[in-house]
């Protein structure tokens, strides 16, 4: 067994409980349709997510060639699913009771808007830490745009700049994917 094949369990196991949590939370949506208050940022960022989850194990391949690896490299590799699974969790309510995805997603705003900016500065760090230099620079311009927007939203309670973002947002990870990984590398 190869060192990746070996850590990519764990990445993957982490990664499968993200995308579980935010299909079960698509899935209570679903069950709940009469009482659970619908928000489109909410529902925009909860997408946004699954598509960064599955962007996130593809792009994993392309440590596969790695053969040394220390402590540090995995430690930040690994918290990617992390953050990424913590989202997840933040993303809809659990509660069994009327579920608002408006005043939940004003209640964990500031959380999830600021373990998704640490989730951007970590995917830099991934790249420097595992091959010593940044990333490309179509890749790190698409990360300073959601890092500012992110932390636009991190400061702001403005309703049309949520919706705003929320939906550029998708668009924009949209466009970056198949700018940069349509293919498997």
């Amino acid at each position: 067994m190869q060192p990746f094949e070996y850590l990519s369990v764990l990445i993957s196991i982490i990664l499968g409980l993200g995308i579980t949590q935010l299909l079960s939370g698509f899935g209570r949506w679903l069950e709940q349709r009469a009482t659970f208050r619908v928000y489109g940022p909410a529902i925009a960022w909860a997408a946004f997510l699954l598509v960064v989850d599955i962007q996130t194990w593809w792009s994993m391949f392309g440590l596969r060639g790695q053969e040394h690896w220390t402590f540090l490299q995995f430690v930040i590799v690994l918290l990617q699913p992390i953050l990424l699974f913590l989202l997840a969790v933040l993303a809809f309510p659990t509660s069994a009771s009327e579920v608002d995805l408006r005043t939940n997603y004003f209640l964990q705003r500031r959380w999830f808007f600021g373990i998704l900016l640490l989730l951007l500065v970590v995917s830099v760090l991934k790249d420097l830490v595992i091959s010593g230099k940044l990333p490309n620079a179509a890749n790190l311009g698409f990360h300073a745009v959601f890092f500012a927007t992110s932390a636009g939203a991190l400061l702001t309670r403005r309703d049309g700049y949520h919706r705003a973002i929320a939906y550029v947002g998708l668009a924009g990870l949209l466009v970056y994917i198949a700018l940069l990984f349509e293919t498997l590398q």
